[in-house]
């Protein structure tokens, strides 16, 4: 641990600092370790339309708090990928890598074709379902060993209702216990998200992870990092009652939307969408096309050291030499960190998703077809 956090930590307590948004700001600023941990979790899956890699990486923060979701088989015709970049902790980023993609299938949206509409209530569904006695018992479930260990305690005093049925996601809110009257964690995580269904790429993003499409080889944003120095965030924060100091919410949270960080929703006459913080996500809906090449979705750990364009020459230049494009993932992380923590670039958690578009047979006949025809026309 760095003394000078230690330190600065000292001095707010003992200048009386005990606010949850100051707190929150030192524990959000990352504490680095003297070595960085460069183990990698990797991952590879394909089917007959999609081909995907991952990997993630702890790098020079001490602790892990982004988390994934790779699902080529959502249904029998839908890809769903994740990524969450935790802030405050790791619980809310893996809450929604594990209750998300679920939470979009269950949609009627979703039965009636609507993806955008179905991830969209999916994103506001995970604040409702981290309140309550459930929700205070989810996040303890996936937390640190004190979490874990608390949560224990209370099973020995506390039996919660109908803990192993079926349906208890769907009784969520009608669990009662000790915690009842819990609001939700302070802590956060970003959402950035991409559901692929035959021709059809909708992409919902909450916070600064990024989704990057290659086209022909060059980058297109199909997210917006959301900061609170735009124009529309900045009306919003304003409005819902908070400020803005040096590019911080509160002088705290440099993130406009995230899911959890329940402290800065609180305003009991706004709507979710326009607390100070909100997890309305932006909803992308585009049209796949045989130049596209690839997708990829990634933390700011990664935004933060490459360009768009440069992470996309990046992946064309080694994903046909490397033995799997979680290989190619890996080159990334290594090519991002830090050497020291002097920077700050490249010593933030590490995750990339690479999602590679496989070229349909059916397709290629018609393209074979096409050409022909065309020839055809201009022998004649």
């Amino acid at each position: 641990m760095h003394w000078n956090v230690i330190n600065k930590v000292q001095s707010y307590l003992n200048c009386g600092i005990h606010s949850t948004s100051q707190i929150s700001f030192l524990a959000k600023m990352g504490v680095y370790l003297s070595t960085p941990k460069t183990d990698k979790l990797s991952e590879d899956g394909e089917n007959d339309k999609l081909k995907f890699g991952l990997s993630s990486m702890q790098g020079w923060r001490a602790s892990m708090e982004d988390a994934h979701s790779a699902l080529l088989d959502l249904d029998n015709e839908t890809a769903f990928f994740g990524v969450f970049d935790g802030h405050g902790g790791r619980v809310v980023a893996k809450f929604c890598a594990k209750y998300l993609h679920s939470q979009v299938l269950k949609s009627e949206a979703y039965s009636s074709g609507d993806l955008g509409t179905a991830v969209h209530k999916a994103f506001f569904r995970m604040d409702e379902m981290m309140r309550g006695q459930r929700g205070w018992r989810e996040l303890s479930a996936l937390g640190d060993k004190m979490n874990k260990f608390s949560g224990m305690i209370e099973g020995l005093i506390w039996s919660p209702r109908g803990s192993d049925s079926k349906n208890a996601e769907d009784d969520w809110a009608l669990e009662e216990g000790p915690h009842s009257d819990f609001d939700g964690p302070t802590c956060g995580s970003t959402a950035c998200v991409a559901l692929i269904r035959n021709n059809q790429l909708v992409v919902a993003n909450a916070g600064d992870s990024r989704c990057v499409i290659s086209r022909a080889g060059q980058a297109y944003n199909l997210s917006r990092d959301h900061k609170p120095e735009l124009v529309a965030e900045r009306e919003r924060i304003l409005k819902a009652g908070g400020f803005i100091r040096m590019g911080r919410i509160n002088g705290s949270l440099n993130l406009a939307r995230a899911i959890g960080d329940m402290e800065f929703k609180q305003n009991k006459f706004l709507p979710p969408e326009k607390q100070i913080v909100t997890s309305n996500p932006d909803i992308n809906v585009v049209e796949l096309c045989n130049e596209d090449d690839f997708l990829v979705l990634a933390c700011d750990g990664i935004w933060d050291c490459m360009s768009s364009q440069q992470l996309v020459d990046f992946i064309h230049e080694h994903i046909h030499t490397e033995s799997s494009l979680s290989a190619v993932c890996e080159r990334v992380l290594d090519r991002c960190l830090a050497p020291s923590t002097m920077g700050g670039d490249g010593c933030d958690n590490m995750t990339m998703i690479l999602v590679q578009f496989k070229k349909p047979v059916s397709d290629k006949k018609k393209a074979d077809v096409g050409e022909q025809s065309a020839k055809g026309k201009e022998e004649s």
